[in-house]
């Protein structure tokens, strides 16, 4: 993503209802496999407006978060100050190299961000998630399957336009530009083929990966 990418997230923060404040769905769960699996360390990939950051830092988790929206680590960052809670942000392109040490974290959650790029960008940045995730760690995340636009307001709203193979943009609003790159079960097991895959299942119109990355 470029600075354009930037402007166009923090554009999305901006607006009412777009400040996500309750957990997706699964997180709950998620959070006691981390607890059981003594896992302290945790990266939200992608954090937005912070609340599965928020939720991390709730739970005792040494929590951290990263996303390319200025605003979006903005209101995060005083979200916890209200909560007076504590985690560690960073403004980054997910799509460049992490800036974090190779085995930092033990687990690494990332919902509904890591599909908006090209596939070439998508393997670049599972090739640094097993980098900065330490062996035996664990991954959750949500990436967009294939459905039909007519089911999702804004692309039905806007229009699309492909641009690679399952990747389109959508031609308005504040995600003007920005990719999205369709899955299917098949893919997702190719593309993160080092990691035992320990669930698989479907949410609405994304998949949900519970993974942990092979020593």
């Amino acid at each position: 993503m470029k600075d354009s990418a930037k402007l166009s997230w923090d554009k999305v923060f901006q607006q009412k209802g777009k400040v996500f404040t309750r957990p997706q769905e699964d997180i709950p769960k998620i959070i006691k496999l981390f607890k059981k699996e003594n896992v302290q360390k945790v990266l939200d990939l992608g954090c937005g407006s912070g609340r599965h950051t928020v939720y991390l830092a709730k739970h005792g988790f040494d929590a951290y978060g990263l996303d390319i929206s200025k605003h979006g680590i903005k209101i995060a960052k005083g979200w916890l100050k209200k909560e007076k809670l504590k985690a560690n942000f960073k403004i980054e392109d997910m799509y460049k190299k992490l800036p974090y040490k190779n085995n930092f974290f033990d687990a690494i959650v990332s919902t509904q961000t890591l599909h908006h790029g090209r596939i070439e960008k998508i393997r670049k940045l599972i090739k640094e998630i097993k980098r900065i995730l330490r062996p035996n760690g664990l991954m959750f995340i949500t990436v967009r399957k294939e459905v039909a636009k007519k089911y999702i307001p804004r692309e039905k709203l806007y229009g699309i336009k492909y641009i690679a193979p399952r990747t389109y943009v959508i031609l308005g609003g504040p995600e003007k530009g920005s990719p999205h790159y369709r899955f299917n079960k098949k893919i997702l097991r190719k593309e993160f083929r080092e990691f035992k895959i320990l669930n698989l299942w479907v949410r609405g119109t994304h998949y949900c990966l519970l993974g942990q990355l092979k020593k």
